[in-house]
C-alpha cells in the first residue's frame, strides 16, 4: 500500500506587494507558484458593534431627543454606511457625515425631504427648532414678527439691537440668518 501525501508548498521568495513564489517537490520534481495576499478592509462587524452600541444607548426610536442621533438611528436601522446614504440623498458623504455628527447647524428642504423619504419618517423628526424657522420661511416669520409690534423696519432693529442692513436682508431673503442670530433674536420668540 502506497501512502500518497499531499505536497508541501513553502514561500520561497517575496516579489513585494503582497507577491511570494511558492515552491514545492513532488515525484522528485519541483513546481513552482505564485501566491498573492489581498488585504481587505472588513466593515461590517464594525458598522454592527457601532449600531449594538448606539440601540444599547437608546431604547427605541422615539427616546431620541437630537436630529444628529436620529440620522444615525435610522441609518443603522437600515444597515447602511454614511456614503451609501449620501449617494442616495444627492449629498456629498462629508456634508451627510456633518449632519450626522451635529456639525452642520442646518440643511436645506430638499435634503431634509430625501433624508425623511429614505429612512420613511416624517420630515419634521429632522427639525429642530432653527431647521423649523429656515423652513417656513424665515423672511414672512421676521416680518411678520416686527408687524405685531406695529414698528417700522428701522425702529425694530434699534429696538432688538440688530444692524438695519441685516434686518432688511433677513426680511427680504437675501441673507439667511445664522444660527447664532436666531438664538439671540428669534429663538422662543417667533413660534413655527
Amino acid at each position: 500500500m502506497i501512502l500518497q501525501t499531499k505536497p508541501k508548498w513553502r514561500i520561497t521568495h517575496p516579489l513585494g506587494n503582497g507577491m511570494y513564489i511558492m515552491s514545492c517537490k513532488e515525484d522528485g520534481q519541483f513546481k513552482h507558484a505564485i501566491l498573492y495576499v489581498l488585504s481587505l478592509c472588513l466593515r461590517a462587524p464594525r458598522r454592527l458593534l457601532d449600531a449594538q452600541t448606539f440601540y444599547k444607548r437608546y431604547g427605541c426610536y422615539e427616546d431620541i431627543d437630537n436630529i444628529p442621533d436620529r440620522l444615525r438611528f435610522c441609518r443603522h436601522r437600515l444597515g447602511l454606511m454614511q456614503k451609501e446614504v449620501a449617494r442616495m440623498a444627492g449629498i456629498s458623504c462629508h456634508t451627510y457625515m456633518n449632519l450626522e455628527t451635529g456639525n452642520a447647524n442646518s440643511f436645506d428642504r430638499a435634503t431634509a425631504d430625501k433624508l425623511a423619504d429614505i429612512f420613511n419618517i416624517p420630515v419634521c423628526d429632522l427639525l429642530d427648532g432653527y431647521n423649523r424657522f429656515l423652513r417656513e420661511g424665515q423672511a414672512q416669520q421676521i416680518k411678520a414678527y416686527r408687524e405685531s409690534f406695529g414698528l417700522g423696519a428701522k425702529p425694530f432693529a434699534k429696538q432688538m439691537g440688530i444692524p438695519i442692513r441685516c434686518l432688511q436682508a433677513w426680511e427680504n431673503g437675501q441673507k439667511v440668518v445664522s444660527l447664532k442670530s436666531w438664538e439671540k433674536y428669534f429663538k422662543g420668540r417667533i413660534t413655527v
